[in-house]
């Protein structure tokens, strides 16, 4: 077995060291040296499968004719199609777009699902654009990528700046250039569509099965857990919201317009209701007190939800923390530099890769769903999902007291493990 060194280039060199998705390859470099792999298939995995950047033109409403860089890498298919978002957003680059891509094969491979890893992304604000414009941009990016996407191949999703709109646009135009209707091609569609039941809340109850997990085996009743959960968009609402049915209570909850504390507890319920009428945010709600959002992540709870964005926890307030448990429902929310002072202070933390992957598992019974042609009840997605979610975190629970290393390292161990093994029966090199 080789041993690797530091001198190894990640899929994505990023220079700042706190970009989570540095931080999350290098984690996977810690996960490779502890399973011992092979520098062949080390190489192999360190690089994507395939990378393709498009030029879009696109008619705008004023007549002018506007091109627009696209991007899609496929990571690696060993396990199945390759599985991911596309995002639209101006801060797009192909390097991110490589190491998310990356980082979906391990999501994938750590909840046992049979797919690869990809994302893509187009360089556009489409908060600048109208309706029609943004159409006309994803029928061309679909076009440009015909002989890319497809169910048994590449299958694209909604990620930032896309949602049910924008896939549902994909399908058709692939199904247009396929001659056949091809709900299969893409995840994230609208129901009527071929969308699955379960899927809004999907990753928010992903969450909850991972904090419930966690809890008993801290030895922890979710009655008598009390928790803060940071970001209050779609994650972070539903995961409040099941976590709070469950018996937790939520004493802070925050979103992009400040934090909100109760000692006696947040009413989700009301909360979601406030926000949803209040064009999404929490701004003036009377059912709890504003404070710091620093703060927030440094409560006297038993639990964290760090569900926003990346980075929040840091070697500057880790120290800090008096959470037992954090599940992390972001991702990559805390950075590795923190991630040596989490351990020492014996904090257990469900990583991101694990936590969040309730999203993925339930995309992925929306594929099975469009194959068969039948339509699955919202009771079965929820028993079938909680199932795959509660496998999967027994699985690296096991093997992070095995390696006597940290869930989040051990999840990585998982992944690799999972995928390496496929490349050593299937002899694909």
């Amino acid at each position: 077995m080789a041993v690797l060194t530091t001198v190894y280039k990640e899929p994505a060199p990023i220079v700042d060291r706190e970009n989570p998705l540095e931080s999350m390859m290098s984690r996977f470099n810690v996960a490779a040296n502890i399973l011992g792999l092979d520098e062949q298939t080390y190489n192999v995995l360190k690089a994507p499968d395939k990378q393709v950047i498009v030029s879009i033109p696109v008619t705008m409403d004023n007549g002018q004719v506007r091109v627009f860089e696209g991007y899609r890498v496929v990571h690696n298919t060993i396990l199945g199609p390759s599985k991911g978002g596309i995002r639209y957003d101006m801060h797009v680059h192909l390097d991110e777009v490589k190491a998310l891509a990356a980082w979906m094969t391990w999501k994938c491979a750590v909840v046992d699902i049979p797919y690869g890893g990809a994302k893509g992304g187009i360089i556009c604000d489409p908060t600048t654009m109208s309706a029609g414009e943004i159409e006309r941009l994803t029928r061309g990016y679909t076009l440009a990528l015909k002989d890319v996407f497809g169910p048994d191949k590449d299958i694209p999703a909604p990620d930032m700046g896309t949602g049910p709109r924008e896939m549902a646009w994909l399908m058709d135009e692939y199904s247009k250039t396929s001659g056949k209707t091809s709900p299969a091609v893409v995840t994230g569609k609208p129901l009527v569509l071929g969308g699955s039941l379960g899927r809004v809340e999907a990753t928010g109850r992903g969450v909850m099965v991972s904090a419930v997990a966690a809890l008993g085996k801290l030895g922890m009743k979710p009655e008598n857990t009390t928790a803060v959960v940071q970001g209050f968009g779609n994650v972070g609402s539903w995961a409040a919201k099941l976590l709070n049915e469950k018996g937790v209570k939520i004493k802070g909850v925050s979103d992009i317009s400040g934090a909100y504390w109760n000692e006696d507890g947040i009413d989700i319920d009301e909360a979601i209701a406030y926000k949803n009428a209040h064009n999404g945010r929490l701004a003036g709600f009377t059912g709890a007190t504003p404070m710091d959002p620093d703060d927030l992540l440094i409560s006297d709870v038993d639990m964290l939800v760090p569900a926003a964005v990346e980075d929040v926890i840091t070697e500057h307030n880790a120290h800090d923390i008096k959470a037992k448990l954090i599940v992390e429902g972001a991702n990559g929310p805390t950075s590795a530099s923190a991630d040596p002072i989490i351990n020492e202070k014996g904090i257990l933390v469900v990583p991101d890769i694990l936590a969040n992957s309730g999203g993925v598992t339930v995309s992925y019974f929306e594929w099975i769903q469009n194959r068969q042609g039948y339509k699955w009840s919202e009771q079965m997605v929820i028993e079938r999902a909680s199932r795959i979610m509660t496998e999967a975190f027994e699985k690296v629970y096991a093997v992070a007291q095995k390696h006597e290393v940290p869930m989040r390292i051990a999840a990585y161990v998982v992944a690799i493990d999972k995928v390496a093994q496929t490349y050593k029966f299937r002899g694909a090199y």
